[in-house]
């Protein structure tokens, strides 16, 4: 059983995912405004925040940077739920630190088996949830804080997902398309400069240990085997 959170203004569709989840067995809490959907979050701690964009007092992006700002809130996994489906919508919503991005209208069947692949997805995070030294690099995932030569680095939800997925990935290539799937949750071709900007600001951001993220040309990028490994 998993404590689940939903933030949903739609008072139909709240009962409904309460008690389909309810009946899957978990621990459900739910609310219809943003601000009491952190307050709840900081004080009862759920594994996932079912998370609608549209909400009363305080727009659902607003409350998700608030989750991953807190540290007592910043590993909680969020699915958004939201009537905008456009591409470029996808991407604002992974950029401030969504895990996964359902559109309304949806099968609740389809949102239920999304939780449940969260929750693999988080079972697999917590047993790698001790800080990672590489080199001048040290990474706490459970805290989302990233340092480089001892100073702490400034990132945002998506760059510190992007970094984190490369590095578990030391040595293994990653396309751009495959990048786009596992970090933005976008199936697509690469039409878009969207990972290669990306990459570009992480590696300015990392400073000298930006040198780790290696461009492998044609192909995408892959994160040094060794710490002192030249970038190609």
């Amino acid at each position: 059983m998993s404590r689940i959170l939903i933030i949903e203004d739609e008072r139909d569709l709240q009962k409904v995912l309460e008690f389909n989840l309810a009946q899957a067995g978990h621990e459900v809490i739910a609310t219809t405004h943003g601000r009491t959907g952190l307050a709840l979050a900081r004080e009862r701690q759920p594994e996932v925040v079912v998370l609608d964009l549209m909400l009363p007092d305080l727009p659902g992006t607003e409350v998700c940077k608030a989750l991953r700002k807190d540290p007592a809130t910043a590993g909680v996994l969020v699915l958004m739920l939201t009537a905008k489906g456009e591409e470029v919508d996808r991407i604002v919503g992974f950029e401030i630190g969504a895990d996964d991005y359902v559109v309304k209208p949806f099968s609740v069947r389809e949102l239920l088996l999304r939780i449940d692949a969260l929750l693999r997805r988080g079972k697999d995070r917590v047993k790698n949830d001790q800080p990672v030294e590489f080199g001048c690099l040290r990474i706490d995932r459970e805290a989302h804080r990233v340092w480089v030569e001892g100073l702490e680095i400034e990132l945002t939800a998506l760059e510190f997902k992007l970094l984190s997925t490369l590095l578990e990935r030391k040595n293994r290539v990653q396309s751009r398309g495959s990048l786009l799937s596992d970090v933005w949750g976008i199936e697509a071709d690469i039409t878009t400069r969207t990972v290669d900007t990306h990459v570009k600001r992480l590696r300015e951001k990392l400073g000298v240990a930006g040198d780790y993220v290696e461009t492998v040309r044609g192909v995408g990028y892959r994160f040094a085997e060794t710490p002192h490994g030249p970038p190609q």
